[in-house]
């Protein structure tokens, strides 16, 4: 049965679960073997999405609720970006202008209750926009799904109310949001080890994973009110390598997220180590000589989570600084002609240091494993970095500065080790 029969037996069939579940399911296994034949994952994660919104639609206009201008079904969070992975769940807010009419009760009690039919992963509140608002102002965590929305069926015109609301500072101001999410990507970091590199590592929420491009984007929307992380470029805040670093490295992380959901059969985001062989299979990494195609693949997922990990923070320290400002005088303490602390993260003095001293690409780490007290690099040094990797050749390799640098940082104590990896 092609797709225009099933949507019209959803819309006037009595019971409209069966064609619901056809619907949902050819699109589905289609969506994932092309993911095997090697799809566009993003066209994918989107396809998810637009299918659901199809179901979702035409069986809300069932009802008679569906006519009011009071009344609207909005997708939010993950979902709200148009967003689904093969076992993500789909948020939804039922959002009045003034509260539930009493007519409405009965038919959004079996409307709920028809998505739970269908087996949808389904989590729905219904708030009014004031109710919406103050439940935002109490919980960061409804903020941020809040700052992600679409209208699904209903009027646009409320789901536009309530976002001028939650995004004003009567909600929260940029200060305690950017506040909040920091703080909670560190405690996040912490729940994995603070690195990268666990054995089964989780590619939603480890560091440098799908949750720290997340929180970029939330923080860009609630500053700037942007949609895409892309137009950060048109405030000199990415660069365009930048911005490909992020794009490439999403990219990348979903491809394993989507293909470890089709593996796993349900909402799974770590890459244990039974998933692990068969995903390299699916992805199509291969053997090469005594390589595992599994090996190649995660250590593509190291190099791009170390990436991203690094890029997060330039973007962060770049709020903290530049946009949100700082409460207090910066403390700055001299470690040479090259390098300074400022405010617990190291920084060369200019950003010229490493074109006239490339040796110096090799000195900041040796600093920063001689200083614990150093959380990190600088954001204009980290870039300044980037910008001179080229200088890293056959004859960087064979200076005598750097070799005895290098053995330097060999000799230091190995718990800071970890901490001077590029």
């Amino acid at each position: 049965m092609d797709q225009s029969e099933l949507e019209s037996r959803i819309s006037n069939d009595p019971s409209p679960v069966k064609a619901a579940r056809e619907l949902l399911e050819g699109r589905y296994n289609a969506d994932a073997e092309a993911f095997r034949q090697g799809a566009d994952v993003r066209a994918l994660v989107h396809s998810r999405a637009d299918t659901v919104d199809t179901v979702l639609r035409l069986i809300w206009n069932r009802y008679p609720f569906s006519g009011s201008p009071d009344i609207a079904l909005i997708a939010v969070g993950g979902y709200g970006r148009g967003e689904l992975h093969p076992q993500s769940d789909i948020d939804l807010l039922i959002l009045t202008r003034n509260g539930i009419e009493d007519s409405w009760h009965e038919d959004l009690g079996a409307f709920v209750t028809l998505l739970w039919d269908l087996r949808l992963d389904i989590g729905h509140s219904v708030r009014s926009i004031e109710e919406s608002k103050t439940a935002a102002r109490e919980d960061i965590t409804i903020l941020t799904n809040l700052l992600e929305t679409r209208t699904i069926a209903g009027p646009d015109e409320l789901r536009s109310d309530l976002s001028e609301q939650v995004y004003s500072d009567d909600v929260s101001t940029d200060r305690d949001y950017f506040i909040a999410k920091r703080e909670e990507q560190q405690q996040r970091h912490r729940k994995y080890g603070d690195t990268e590199y666990n054995l089964e590592p989780n590619v939603k929420g480890s560091p440098g994973a799908l949750r720290d491009i997340q929180t970029i984007g939330w923080i860009t929307k609630r500053h700037f009110g942007l949609q895409n992380i892309a137009d950060l470029t048109r405030f000199s805040i990415l660069t365009e390598e930048e911005h490909q670093i992020l794009f490439q490295g999403e990219t990348f992380l979903w491809q394993l997220r989507y293909g470890l959901q089709l593996l796993a059969d349900r909402n799974e985001n770590r890459l244990l180590f039974d998933h692990q062989r068969a995903l390299a299979q699916m992805l199509g990494y291969k053997d090469e000589g005594k390589r595992l195609g599994v090996e190649l693949m995660m250590q593509s997922y190291y190099r791009t989570v170390l990436a991203l990990a690094e890029l997060a923070d330039v973007i962060l320290q770049y709020y903290d600084e530049a946009i949100l400002g700082s409460a207090s005088e910066d403390a700055i303490q001299p470690i040479n002609k090259r390098f300074q602390i400022r405010n617990y993260y190291i920084e060369a003095v200019n950003n010229q240091v490493f074109a006239y001293a490339p040796y110096a690409i090799m000195e900041i780490f040796v600093l920063m494993a001689q200083h614990p007290e150093i959380k990190g690099i600088r954001a204009t040094t980290i870039r300044s970095l980037r910008a001179h990797r080229h200088l890293i050749d056959d004859a960087f390799r064979s200076d005598l500065a750097v070799t005895t640098l290098f053995m330097e940082l060999l000799r230091t104590p190995m718990r800071w080790i970890r901490r001077c990896l590029p």
